[in-house]
């Protein structure tokens, strides 16, 4: 039986260089790949691009590696919770691709399956179409946007076996579920690694197949990015 698991997540990043592009899979603070995170962050690895929904904010998630200046570029579709990524943004320290999130998820899934190009209506008009070619569809301009091109992808899974089958939970589903085999390595980490054999093939979301590496994580924080309660009446 062909076995994907790794011993820990020093193993899962090994091969992981400078300039290299990564996907970071969670959205907001949800079902981010925070293990691997911090172990890049104890790392020298500078000048990433990285892809991902979101910048962390300023103490978790991406926002570690970008207070170590590790990364060079971040392409994203939100990233209003992080004042060091503003800082570093009209600072011209860091370069910054805003994509509609629409858009973002596309570009993900066609490099998942081997699209290397899409028509979509998202951005036209706007920067976002700045330098992309523009067609015409049943009356409405479509702009091209090519799938991403990215060294590893790294995402975070709920459930997952030693063949590197993932079941996620929840919103946690999110960019995961499309950037998990979007790389030309992917990396796993999951809440609970068992033996292959032990899930039900029907809740299986991604097959190991689009897996290279897996671990368990040792810790995972629950973070929410804002909390809104409602006032007691």
């Amino acid at each position: 039986m062909i076995t994907k698991k790794v011993n820990n997540v020093q193993d899962a990043i090994q091969g992981i260089e400078s300039g290299m592009t990564i996907m970071f899979g969670g959205f907001g603070l949800c079902g981010i790949p925070e293990n691997t995170i911090a172990a890049l962050v104890n790392t020298s690895i500078s000048d990433l691009t990285c892809i991902s929904n979101n910048a962390g904010v300023d103490d978790f998630g991406l926002g570690l590696l970008l207070q170590k200046k590790q990364i060079k570029k971040m392409i994203s579709s939100y990233v209003g919770e992080n004042a060091e990524f503003e800082r570093q943004m009209l600072s011209g320290e860091l370069e910054v691709e805003l994509t509609p999130q629409g858009s973002l998820a596309e570009r993900c899934r066609a490099a998942q399956v081997g699209i290397p190009a899409f028509f979509t209506p998202a951005g036209y008009g706007t920067e976002v179409a700045e330098g992309k070619e523009v067609r015409e569809f049943n009356g409405k301009m479509h702009i091209m946007e090519q799938a991403f091109k990215a060294d590893f992808a790294i995402v975070k899974a709920w459930k997952g076996d030693e063949a590197g089958n993932l079941i996620f939970k929840g919103t946690a589903r999110n960019f995961n579920a499309c950037m998990a085999g979007a790389g030309k390595i992917t990396i796993a980490e999951v809440e609970e690694l068992v033996p292959v054999g032990t899930l039900d093939p029907n809740q299986i979301h991604i097959p190991g197949i689009m897996v290279q590496r897996i671990f368990q994580g040792e810790k995972f924080e629950k973070r929410i990015e804002q909390r809104t309660v409602r006032q007691r009446a």
